[in-house]
């Protein structure tokens, strides 16, 4: 078994003058369900072309499988399944034929082509030009999915599904993650992020500013305090208050604060007096990817070209594809 499934060293793609990424180093454990985290131009597509060498890296290296992405990668690529962030596929022709067109480049029919088909509802005899972005997204998965392999690389994978197909989803990624695949995430949807993933990185402008566990991260995090107290609070005991990023009086008796770091100081200055009631409410993943990114990025920061992927196209094209 590989070290590492995914590993980037100094990773750099500049478009011209423009960052794509920059100085990018992370890696991704076998069986490690995998958070990368920005908005649109923060470098992440970047990162996932330059991973299957639709891009060839101004410098630094990336590794799969513990192997070195090079050109010739297509053998490192029918191990992969791969969602693009914008699905683009054949328009005049049906799923069915998409679905056999994929099969024919790498060689066999997908094992689990007819079972995602069936769980995501999935009729392939449509053709594409008739489908609704909800089920150009199903047809992008089951290319993904159905020839079982052991990274999926997904950006932006629920985009367009409902809730009840959102989950189909997140249960094929719990089994396959089960049965010893690897998840690489990207998306700006911080939630899903939070629900699946035990790691993730947060990208901004092509670097990455943090890596940790999702319950580090989170624990690291700003904590949303509430109290109420037995007797009107007098203006000294707000003034008194420690490690506190904001106080507000609710009513006579009650206080709202933000506890940013001394979580052990806060809640003993806050507990100094009778409490009747007090709630602790953790930040959300998204309130911490705020944190870091604060009012976000320019526009003079966005990457070239950052949202124009392609499923069975890039397949054509890299000879076999990103599978």
């Amino acid at each position: 078994m590989p070290s590492t499934v995914i590993r980037c060293e100094s990773l750099a793609k500049f478009y011209g003058k423009n960052r794509g990424v920059e100085d990018l180093t992370f890696e991704v454990r076998p069986g490690q369900v995998y958070g990368f985290l920005g908005p649109n131009g923060a470098g992440k597509t970047t990162t996932i072309r330059c991973l299957l060498s639709m891009l060839r890296p101004t410098s630094g290296d990336a590794y799969l499988f513990d192997e070195k992405v090079g050109v010739d990668g297509r053998a490192l690529r029918g191990r992969i399944g791969y969602v693009p962030g914008d699905v683009k596929l054949f328009e005049r022709q049906t799923g069915r034929w998409i679905l056999d067109y994929v099969a024919g480049l790498r060689g066999s029919r997908g094992p689990l082509e007819a079972e995602v088909c069936e769980r995501l509802e999935f009729d392939p005899n449509r053709r594409v030009k008739e489908l609704s972005k909800g089920n150009k997204q199903k047809l992008a998965l089951v290319i993904s999915l159905m020839h079982d392999p052991e990274l999926l690389i997904l950006d932006e994978p629920t985009s367009g599904l409902d809730p009840l197909n959102q989950q189909v989803v997140f249960d094929i990624l719990e089994e396959r993650v089960r049965d010893g695949a690897t998840v690489f995430l990207s998306s700006h949807i911080l939630s899903e992020v939070e629900r699946v993933c035990e790691r993730v990185a947060i990208i901004r402008q092509g670097r990455v500013v943090a890596e940790e566990s999702v319950e580090t991260l989170l624990s690291r995090a700003i904590r949303k305090v509430e109290a109420t107290y037995a007797e009107d609070l007098p203006q000294a005991f707000l003034d008194s208050l420690a490690g506190l990023a904001s106080v507000e009086l609710v009513g006579t008796n009650g206080l709202r604060a933000t506890v940013a770091e001394d979580i052990d100081g806060a809640l003993r200055a806050l507990l100094g007096r009778t409490v009747k009631d007090f709630t602790v409410e953790h930040a959300s993943l998204e309130e911490v990817f705020l944190q870091y990114y604060g009012h976000g990025e320019s526009g003079a920061d966005r990457e070239a070209g950052e949202n124009d992927g392609d499923v069975a196209g890039s397949a054509a094209g890299e000879e076999g594809g990103a599978r």
